[in-house]
């Protein structure tokens, strides 16, 4: 156990409970033949003892991990797209519904929720530090900053733009540790009755789970009612209300006001109420989670041995960024997983960060199909399961270790 780290949200002394090692990007998937020297830093998790924040206690420079090259789409899954076309749905039938309404999205990524916006003629702008995703979205007719967002931003969109009725994240905010100049900006640019809706991991589904591979460079907060409440609370805001979703393997949707603009949802005293009647960000809880993930660490190592050892082929399914923690915590290579197929272009061809296995299309999988799959992208697995029927008919069986390591 190291020295207590710093809370970046309010200056409390954060107590690490567990230490994945070192870790690389999990976004930076490298050529076969790049000569460079990989990055690696080590990642690992704590709880500030003053507003139970969990986050971790050391922080990946920005620009390392959100850059021209960054390969995430949220368009990649008909699941995502079909889920922000809904909340575009929500927000313009609910908060853009004034005469002139105006939207920010901050991490827009390819504009998959902005495009149905901008469709329906609404201003709005979105914010993506990623270049080649930022172009992507452009190209769908949203309007698109390249820049990170903080104070300084906020303050040249509303010089640029006026106030905004609603300022949305979806899996972005728990990506910026610098949490005061998000709030300062968002201060500034909200209107008076606006709305900061913000989606992001749930420490929740992540400790129920036992999830431990939502905990990577990127994921620098993993929230909790409480946690929000109090982080809201320190910058004149109010959370007033939490809707749990489905998505990346259990979320909450945020809704935080200025103080006293809306009266909280019941839904905020129901979740506050469970979490503390199941402990959630208690130390001995952390602890627990802790062990459990040692547990399947050594369940799934043992079984992808036990594999090899009778000849077996495994083959990862999904390389997503989340795979990054369970591959170079676990020791995973190429030794114990053949590939990994992908449906994303700018991943195929590449290696995983750290752990080198080579990250093909998906036609490699049928070709030919082998033993075992081990299904990295567990929070699409209705999804890709249903799309790979095949496999399953020939023979085939899925490994997943969502909640435990288990054969389908």
């Amino acid at each position: 156990m190291s020295h207590p780290g710093v809370c970046r949200m309010c200056a409390g002394s954060v107590r690490e409970f567990f230490d994945f090692g070192r870790q690389p990007l999990s976004d930076a998937f490298r050529e076969p033949d790049d000569p460079r020297a990989e990055f690696f830093y080590r990642l690992a998790v704590g709880r500030c003892e003053t507003c139970t924040m969990v986050q971790l206690l050391e922080e990946v420079p920005r620009e390392r991990m959100f850059h021209q090259d960054y390969p995430y789409l949220s368009s990649g899954s008909t699941v995502m797209r079909a889920h922000f076309e809904g909340v575009a749905e929500r927000f313009l039938s609910t908060e853009l519904t004034g005469p002139d309404p105006f939207i920010v999205e901050v991490g827009c990524n390819d504009g998959v929720m902005l495009e149905s916006i901008a469709k329906a003629g609404v201003r709005h702008l979105g914010v993506e530090p990623s270049g080649g995703t930022a172009d992507l979205a452009a190209a769908k007719g949203v309007q698109v900053r390249k820049v990170f967002f903080e104070e300084a931003t906020a303050l040249d969109i509303l010089r640029d733009h006026g106030r905004a009725d609603v300022i949305y994240m979806a899996n972005t905010f728990c990506h910026i540790p610098y949490v005061e100049s998000v709030f300062r900006g968002v201060s500034a640019l909200l209107t008076d009755g606006g709305v900061f809706v913000f989606e992001d991991p749930y420490l929740g589904d992540i400790v129920e789970r036992v999830s431990f591979d939502q905990i990577y460079d990127e994921h620098f907060y993993y929230f909790t009612a409480l946690s929000v409440r109090r982080m809201a609370h320190r910058f004149g805001f109010e959370l007033v209300d939490v809707e749990p979703l489905p998505t990346h393997g259990g979320e909450i949707r945020y809704t935080l006001t200025r103080a006293g603009a809306r009266t909280p949802s019941p839904a905020v005293d129901r979740l506050l109420e469970r979490e503390r009647e199941t402990g959630l960000a208690e130390p001995e809880t952390l602890l627990r989670l802790a062990a459990g993930v040692e547990r399947i660490r050594d369940e799934l190592t043992g079984l992808l041995r036990g594999l090899r050892e009778q000849g077996k082929r495994v083959v990862g399914y999904g390389a997503t960024a989340k795979s990054a923690t369970v591959t170079n915590y676990c020791g995973i290579g190429p030794d114990l997983v053949e590939f990994v197929c992908d449906t994303s272009p700018t991943k195929q061809g590449r290696l995983t960060p750290g752990a080198h296995l080579p990250v093909r299309p998906p036609e490699a999988f049928a070709a030919p199909y082998p033993d075992y799959a081990l299904l990295f992208a567990w929070n699409h697995a209705d999804e890709i399961m249903a799309k790979e029927r095949a496999f399953r008919e020939a023979g085939g069986k899925w490994i997943l270790y969502v909640p435990e390591v288990r054969v389908l």
